[in-house]
């Protein structure tokens, strides 16, 4: 069994300088084991800290230029693991926003933390309690959430959606595929995974394979998170088809879905959608 680390790593991102130094005097008040390994102005340059110094907790400012902090959080959610590491867990983020009752109430179904600014102390307090146990949670193997638990890109859509009404497109409903030499037309609700490597990411219907030029990263912004579950970095699944979920010789969880003989593997990251497991 792991441990916790004994001096947890994070990473502060804002554009007001002020800011990043009120939030990182009361952190070391209330938290004074962690590490502030690294600072950002804009979210481009978060998700750079972020994949250099692999933290556990990043605090984001929902409102940066550049990128915002719900596009940072998006693009630090599909960082590959480092080589070497297998099945590296993604850091816990925390989203640092002025007040608005409709982001705040985006956060309470526990996919992510918050702090609203300036940083109270009561409120960063239950933060820090919050985020201590989640990585002692994690450190036992376990990827532990407050409340319902659901994807983190379901979380970010619909702040998206609230923060920037008319900045999310509609779903897709047809994925435009190669199928032999061929263009074709899938419907959506057809499909049971995607897959994807290096190059291609593979369409996978109850008749037929079909490959498309699209990563897993711009697909998990384009399919309704309802509906398609991120299960691993490289993997989408149609919970609709998902059949059952059991666990390997080696404690890994393991997707099975109806019509298709493939058993899709969930990563260390993304256990929290089967939680009862």
């Amino acid at each position: 069994m792991n441990e916790a680390p004994v001096r947890p790593r994070a990473i502060v991102a804002d554009d007001e300088r002020l800011m990043r130094e009120q939030l990182r005097a009361r952190l070391a008040q209330t938290w004074p084991e962690l590490e502030i390994v690294a600072e950002a102005k804009n979210g481009l340059e978060a998700v750079e800290l972020v994949a250099q110094h692999r933290p556990e907790v990043v605090f984001l400012d929902i409102r940066m230029p550049g990128a915002s902090g719900v596009e940072a959080a998006r693009q630090i959610a599909q960082l590959p693991p480092r080589e070497g590491v297998e099945d590296e867990l993604l850091p816990e983020i925390v989203f640092i926003t002025a007040y608005d009752q409709h982001a705040v109430e985006a956060f309470e179904q526990g996919a992510a933390d918050y702090v609203l600014k300036p940083a109270e102390p009561e409120r960063l307090a239950l933060t820090v309690a919050r985020l201590r146990q989640r990585l002692q949670a994690r450190a036992r193997g376990e990827i532990a959430h407050e409340g319902p638990t659901l994807p983190l890109q379901q979380l970010l859509h619909r702040l998206a959606g609230r923060l920037e009404p008319g900045a999310t497109e509609p779903y897709l409903q047809w994925i435009q595929a190669s199928v032999g030499s061929g263009i074709q037309m899938i419907p959506v609700d057809d499909v049971l995974f995607f897959i994807s490597d290096e190059k291609y990411t593979r369409v996978q219907t109850a008749q037929q394979e079909a490959l498309i030029r699209k990563p897993i990263k711009e697909l998990v912004d384009e399919l309704d998170p309802r509906q398609f579950w991120q299960i691993h970095r490289s993997t989408l699944v149609n919970a609709r088809a998902i059949a059952a979920v059991t666990r390997d010789l080696r404690g890994r969880q393991i997707v099975s879905v109806r019509g298709h003989p493939e058993k899709l593997e969930v990563s260390r990251s993304y256990t929290g959608l089967f939680k009862g497991m």
